[in-house]
């Protein structure tokens, strides 16, 4: 379980200020600085929660899935973002909250489910941590749990460039191209209580693998 306490926040007109006010300068960055392209934007729900499942190479991944659309999301992010006070006090008013990598949490489980069922879209990365190369790794359950358990569908995102413009350890954001492709939503049966079948989260991480890697393949963009 994730140690590092932190509720639900972000839910105050202040916060929604300041979350705007971040996604739209990511925005103007990633556009004129690494002329971001965002493919299937119609994909995305206009109305109502969704799990947002984009690959991950980058640091700079997160403010790019938030130029997926211009409704307010919520996201997880590995617990060491959280030990710096006040950073982790800005990422908690913008409704981020802690996963331990590593091992299952519960409790990070429990908030994506609350995020999902109170009408909100949730940012996670099934890859986990950040990997490297043109493979989409093996995704954990976490995804397709939660959807299940809310009844909500996966909306699959491929990032091209993004290992390019910010690699793992660079301080810099370098002005390569950036392309997003957004998939169709991968639709879910709504699980009926009790405890969530371990073979319909098993196929849907597997459907949910194979579209990330079909979507990364297309958001290469040429060197």
């Amino acid at each position: 379980m994730t140690k590092i306490e932190t509720k639900l926040a972000g839910r105050g007109p202040g916060a929604q200020i300041t979350y705007f006010a971040m996604r739209n300068f990511w925005w103007i960055v990633l556009k004129v600085w690494c002329r971001l392209t965002v493919v299937g934007a119609e994909n995305i729900p206009a109305t109502g929660p969704f799990v947002l499942a984009p690959t991950h190479r980058s640091i700079i991944d997160t403010p790019i899935a938030s130029a997926a659309t211009r409704r307010r999301m919520r996201f997880m992010g590995a617990d060491k973002w959280w030990k710096n006070r006040q950073f982790g006090w800005l990422l908690s008013a913008l409704g981020g909250f802690p996963v331990s990598r590593g091992a299952a949490d519960r409790e990070a489980l429990k908030r994506g489910i609350d995020v999902l069922t109170e009408g909100e879209p949730l940012v996670l990365f099934p890859e986990g941590e950040r990997k490297s190369g043109p493979t989409v790794q093996p995704l954990f359950h976490g995804a397709a749990f939660m959807a299940v358990k809310a009844g909500v569908p996966i909306i699959p995102v491929g990032i091209g460039g993004s290992e390019r413009v910010m690699p793992k350890g660079a301080k810099f954001i370098y002005p390569r191209k950036l392309v997003m492709h957004i998939g169709r939503p991968i639709e879910v049966a709504r699980d009926a209580g009790g405890k969530v079948p371990r073979a319909a989260v098993r196929d849907i991480t597997e459907q949910l693998h194979a579209e990330l890697q079909r979507l990364f393949d297309l958001a290469q963009p040429a060197k």
